[in-house]
């Protein structure tokens, strides 16, 4: 007997032969066709010719002769990325923000943004799915353990403009973190230099031995709270250098984040808040970004909510948002 299936809100916009090839991916084109042709596959009803655009609601008549193909892993991507319709539908969920030009995401811990060598799923890819007739362009980064704000441009020109405002920091971003140690002073600037995960306070005696260029770090920061060995930090970095609030909260600040395990030490803590810090998770959030609007040219703040495993340390600690 034939199917009925719904289309979702994550599949609108796609073409009626894509939709199923996310969901038959061993399915012959030909085939398809072929069904197409004598009306066994139908759009609300309807006879299909293949290039039909999906809305959120159209019912698709699938026949039963495609049920051997459902169960066949799909291909992965030139790139290798590999996701399913289901982390396409969480991805949706993590929009806080959507209009022609951007689209804003509350990224969670532990995906990626960027694809490459060995990245099964990451945000440009899912954002081109989610998005199939936009150019989905990246205009900043967050590393994959890091939770919060992230702006991706729909189009070139916004790519540009967006891009233009990182590039000369007209974009201001503050971050929260929690760090496993007592900062001071608690309120300055570090300003230094960063090669290979180090840093140093002198770039013109910096030699070590690889000719590779120091670059320049710099972030503000603010003790906004702390408890023992704890404390809850906002940071706003001028650079957008590779692991930079990271580096500087453990080797300058000698405070590392609680959850890093690239640069972080052991440091004694409570019994009661080792149990709700063992999460495997970085404690930093990319919490307020403020920029301009690429087409409007409005200012606009969009900001994070706590994420799930930092809400029971954080209303333990009694600490606030700034």
């Amino acid at each position: 007997m034939a199917e009925l299936i719904q289309v979702s809100k994550t599949e609108e916009g796609t073409r009626l032969l894509r939709w199923f090839l996310r969901r038959y991916p061993a399915m012959p084109q030909r085939e398809f066709y072929k069904l197409c042709r004598g009306g066994q596959i139908r759009v609300n009803s309807s006879r299909a010719r293949g290039q039909e655009i999906l809305r959120a609601g159209d019912v698709v008549r699938v026949p039963p002769t495609l049920s051997s193909y459902a169960n066949v892993p799909a291909k992965k991507t030139e790139s290798g990325s590999h996701f399913s319709l289901s982390d396409l539908e969480l991805l949706r969920k993590c929009i806080i923000h959507s209009d022609e030009d951007i689209v804003v995401f509350n990224k969670p811990a532990g995906l990626a943004v960027q694809g490459g060598t060995g990245i099964r799923k990451s945000i440009d890819k899912m954002a081109a799915a989610l998005f199939p007739y936009d150019k989905i362009s990246l205009v900043h980064r967050l590393d994959r353990e890091t939770s919060g704000i992230l702006v991706v441009a729909k189009n070139q020109r916004a790519a540009q403009i967006l891009s233009n405002q990182f590039q000369t920091k007209a974009a201001y971003k503050e971050y929260l973190a929690l760090l496993n140690g007592d900062v001071r002073p608690q309120q300055g600037i570090i300003d230094n230099y960063m090669v290979k995960g180090q840093v140093f306070e002198d770039a013109s005696r910096l030699n070590d031995g690889t000719g590779q260029r120091p670059q320049r770090a710099i972030t503000e920061y603010k003790v906004l709270s702390q408890a023992g060995h704890l404390s809850w930090v906002s940071f706003s970095p001028k650079t957008g250098r590779t692991h930079q609030l990271r580096i500087h909260s453990a080797l300058c600040l000698h405070a590392p984040i609680v959850g890093d395990v690239l640069y972080g030490t052991d440091k004694k803590l409570d019994g009661a808040l080792r149990s709700m810090l063992e999460t495997n998770n970085l404690f930093l959030l990319a919490y307020k970004l403020t920029f301009r609007h690429p087409a409007s040219g409005k200012t606009l703040t969009m900001k994070a909510p706590i994420p799930d495993f930092m809400q029971p340390v954080i209303k333990f600690l009694e600490f606030k948002l700034p």
